[in-house]
């Protein structure tokens, strides 16, 4: 760090703003913004100025440490991707319109990568031929493509992003198990050096596949994650990957099913008023179309069909809503008063909560009509059990049955145990011990680390603005000079000092602009320690400040020096 020159602001490419942006939705959107670090190009497409490239680059840094201290071996893999290879898995496709895809001159298909797994595969593919070649754990930090339909809430969901992505090759499962640890534990020093507060959670595999995964989630109101977590055992999920065990009722006492007439009920709230009963006595049915075909999914009436899972479990086919169209082709389908009893070519999911033997109040398939005493597996069959509810603060934990919480918070890490599914594809083998093809299983494991950046902003900015962790800030100290010449060559002189000690220098050595404007500057933008060379300059005194807690003191320069080079 000696070598690193003093950076003066009268020199900075960084304008600082007194208002937020009139786009700005979330925290770290206004603020990086606000305090020169990043400026927007485009939709989604952010260009990073020299103070975010600052912190930027000591996350990489942090990151690229603890990967290689793991015994990961950096690479770096073109963003320019050809077609085959995520047509032979099946991600062409899957991806959807999320993937951007774009010809060459000749009519060649390519892809912009949103993740690596297909282009590790074959590089692994090619150089590795012996089980003595592995097990062995490849990653690279690079900026990564999705054509998000709403980019939004500034670098926390963009376009175009910058990615630590790893993959783990083992021949056995047991490897690909101490690959997954390995990062496990990386990932926990990685975020602890980072400064930001996370939790680990069970989480789905998407469209990457495979089976066991984890999210490494930071907790924020600019979340778009919501996750649960069991404040008496060590349970903790991201909702859409909390699933629960279907437990069947005996529903033989129940009284045959019987039509009622319920005029002008098409929704549950009208049909429980009218019956007096609760919500959660009827059974909601909505169907949506599955690559065209309709499909009904029954929950609990008081509960929410949460979409998200719905998306996750049919993927990769299209899922959208049935139309007037819809019901205006399929006689048998009345609007508001569907039930499963008697459906015809209609697949039927159901959530976990509508077991065998519960009794149902549900619509009769006929205009102003339902049903009570509607037996699941008596009087319908459900064609598969989903946990396709939205989760609600209280209910019970999976694991040990207490309420669960609920909460907000920011991927900035994902995990996967990928197992064969790439290798498959691909045909990825080498030979074993005994000298006949191994098919190589694989993990996948990525750092958000722009996402990182805003997920910090978010957690550690007050209400004067950034307030980076020391290791990740874009400087040590930001040395103000808060007057007139004196006071700006001593500000110069410290600021030197202060190099040759060791430490990364801000200054503000601005000319013609006031005290008071480089003091708000100094709290916007964010760096742990303040030293302003003020009004006591001629006595070679100066104000040092922790940005985080306030406290300020004067101290003579050299004690000033010593303090902040300790």
């Amino acid at each position: 760090m000696a070598n690193v020159p003093v950076q003066r602001m009268s020199q900075l490419m960084a304008k600082t703003l007194r208002d937020d942006p009139a786009d700005a939705e979330v925290l770290s959107h206004k603020l990086l913004v606000r305090a020169g670090y990043v400026r927007r190009t485009a939709a989604g497409i952010w260009s990073w100025l020299p103070l975010g490239r600052k912190v930027l680059a000591n996350v990489e840094r942090i990151v690229r440490e603890e990967m290689d201290a793991i015994g990961a071996q950096e690479v770096s893999l073109p963003a320019l991707l050809p077609r085959e290879p995520y047509e032979a898995t099946g991600r062409w496709d899957e991806y959807g319109a999320e993937l951007f895809r774009l010809q060459d001159r000749r009519g060649g298909d390519y892809l912009l990568g949103p993740t690596h797994e297909e282009i590790f595969t074959l590089l692994v593919k090619d150089q590795c031929s012996s089980y003595k070649d592995l097990p062995v754990i490849l990653y690279q930090i690079q900026t990564k493509f999705r054509d998000e339909a709403r980019p939004r809430a500034g670098i926390l969901r963009g376009r175009e992003f910058l990615m630590k992505d790893s993959y783990s090759f083992d021949t056995e499962d047991e490897g690909l198990a101490q690959s997954y640890a390995l990062h496990r534990e990386a990932y926990k020093r990685v975020f602890e050096r980072l400064g930001l507060d996370y939790r680990i959670v069970a989480a789905t595999a998407g469209a990457m596949g495979g089976s066991k995964s984890e999210e490494f989630l930071a907790p924020a109101e600019a979340g778009e994650d919501t996750f649960a977590d069991c404040p008496n055992c060590d349970f903790a999920a991201n909702t859409e990957a909390i699933s629960y065990e279907l437990k069947p009722v005996d529903g033989s006492a129940v009284a045959a099913a019987e039509e009622i007439p319920t005029p002008d009920t098409p929704t549950i709230e009208t049909l429980a008023a009218s019956l007096g009963v609760p919500a959660s006595a009827t059974l909601k049915n909505l169907l949506v179309k599955v690559d065209g075909e309709i499909v009904a999914v029954g929950v609990p009436g008081d509960r929410e069909v949460d979409m998200g899972k719905v998306e996750e479990h049919f993927a990769p086919a299209t899922v959208e809503m049935v139309t007037e169209a819809d019901f205006a082709e399929r006689e048998d389908l009345v609007r508001g008063y569907v039930g499963p009893q008697g459906l015809e070519k209609v697949k039927y999911i159901a959530d976990p909560r509508v077991a065998p033997g519960t009794a149902w109040i549900t619509g009769a398939n006929k205009e102003g009509m339902h049903a009570k005493n509607v037996v699941a597996g008596r009087d319908f069959e459900v064609d598969e059990y989903v946990d396709v509810v939205v989760v609600q603060v209280g209910d019970p934990c999976p694991k040990c049955g207490t309420g669960l919480t609920l909460d907000r918070a920011i991927e900035i890490g994902h995990i996967f145990q990928l197992g064969r599914k790439y290798a498959d594809a691909l045909k990825l083998d080498v030979l074993g011990q005994n000298g006949k093809p191994v098919r190589v299983t694989m993990g996948s494991y990525g750092i958000g680390v722009s996402r990182a950046v805003a997920a910090l902003a978010e957690q550690s900015a007050d209400d004067k603005g950034l307030c980076w962790p020391a290791e990740v800030a874009p400087a040590d100290v930001h040395v103000v000079a808060a007057g007139k010449a004196l006071q700006t060559e001593l500000a110069l002189e410290v600021s030197e000092k202060l190099r040759a000690a060791g430490l990364r220098v801000l200054v503000d050595d601005r000319a013609g602009v006031s005290p008071g404007v480089k003091f708000t500057d100094a709290e916007l933008i964010g760096v742990p320690k303040i030293l302003v060379a003020g009004r006591r300059s001629a006595e070679g005194v100066v104000e040092l400040k922790d940005r985080r807690t306030g406290e300020r003191e004067e101290l003579p320069v050299a004690e000033a020096i010593a303090r902040l080079s300790a």
